[in-house]
C-alpha cells in the first residue's frame, strides 16, 4: 500500500493569527485557511491535520467547522486531553483525532504524550471517542512501554514522534528507536504514522522506518510553499515519498 500523506496545515493559521487574531471577521483576513486546504488535497495530501489547542494560538474553533464540513479528504484533528476540546471533537466527528501533549509555553509541539503516566484519564477519552465512531491515534515517542500501553487503552493507530531524529546531529540512533518502534507498534496490530520535522533533506532516512502508514507533515511544507505555493510543494513530497518500499 503506498505511503500516504498527512499535511498540518495550522501554521496557514498561524500566519493568518500575526495580523487578524483580532479581525478574524475581516474581509481581509488571510491566508484563507479553506483555499490553502484545497491547495494541499490538489497537490496530493491524502489527508489534513488541525490542531485545536486549548490557547487557540492557530487553528480557531470555526476553522474546525469549516475544515471538518468540506469533505475534501479525511481530517485528522490533534488536541489535549481537555473536556472542552473532547466536546468539539464529538461534534465534528472527524476520520481522526490524534491525543498531544499541550503546553502553554511551547513554541509548538515537542515530544510526545506520556500515556504511560497518564493512563486513566486517557481510557475514558478514547471509550469516548470510539463510541462516537472516531479512529483514535496517539502522538507518542517510539518507546515500548508507551507503545505497549497505547495498545492497552484501545488506540488504533500511533504517530511516531520523529523530532528527536530531525533534530538530531547524529540521527543513528534516533533512526534504530524508530524502527524499533515500527517493528513493536506493528507486531502489537497498530498502524504505524509518523510525524514531527520531516522535511526534504531527511525524508530519505526515514525510508529504512518499516511498516509506515503516512507521514505527517506541516511546517516544511507550509515553508516550502512560500518559495512555489501549497500546490507545488506537497506534490514535490509526494514524489519523494512514493520512494518508500514499504
Amino acid at each position: 500500500m503506498p505511503l500516504k500523506l498527512g499535511v498540518n496545515i495550522d501554521h496557514v493559521a498561524t500566519l493568518r493569527q500575526v495580523r487578524f487574531a483580532t479581525m478574524l471577521e475581516s474581509p481581509n483576513a488571510e491566508p484563507v485557511l479553506l483555499d490553502l486546504a484545497k491547495e494541499a488535497v490538489n497537490g496530493g495530501a491524502d489527508s489534513l491535520t488541525i490542531h485545536l489547542r486549548a490557547d487557540r494560538r492557530h487553528i480557531q474553533d470555526h476553522d474546525v467547522t469549516v475544515i471538518c464540513e468540506s469533505n475534501l479528504v479525511p481530517v485528522n484533528f490533534e488536541m489535549g486531553n481537555t473536556e472542552e476540546i473532547l466536546e468539539i471533537a464529538i461534534a465534528h466527528k472527524p476520520a481522526f483525532v490524534c491525543l498531544v501533549p499541550e503546553i502553554r509555553e511551547e513554541i509548538t509541539t515537542e515530544g510526545g504524550l506520556d500515556v504511560v503516566s497518564q493512563r486513566g484519564p486517557l481510557k475514558e477519552t478514547i471509550k469516548r471517542r470510539q463510541g462516537a465512531g472516531i479512529q483514535v491515534s496517539r502522538f507518542i515517542d517510539p518507546d515500548s512501554p508507551q507503545l505497549e500501553v497505547t495498545k492497552e487503552l484501545g488506540a488504533e493507530m500511533v504517530e511516531l514522534h520523529t523530532g528527536a531524529f530531525a533534530n538530531a546531529i547524529d540521527r543513528g540512533h534516533e533512526l534504530q528507536r524508530l524502527i524499533d518502534g515500527a517493528t513493536l507498534g506493528h507486531q502489537l496490530g497498530l498502524q504505524i504514522n509518523a510525524g514531527h520535522g520531516i522535511n526534504s533533506s531527511n525524508i530519505s532516512d526515514l525510508f529504512q522506518v518499516p511498516y509506515l502508514a503516512e507521514f505527517n507533515i506541516g511546517h516544511h511544507l507550509v515553508s516550502r510553499a512560500l518559495t512555489v505555493g501549497l500546490h507545488h510543494a506537497v506534490a514535490e513530497m509526494r514524489e519523494l515519498m512514493d520512494a518508500y518500499p514499504g
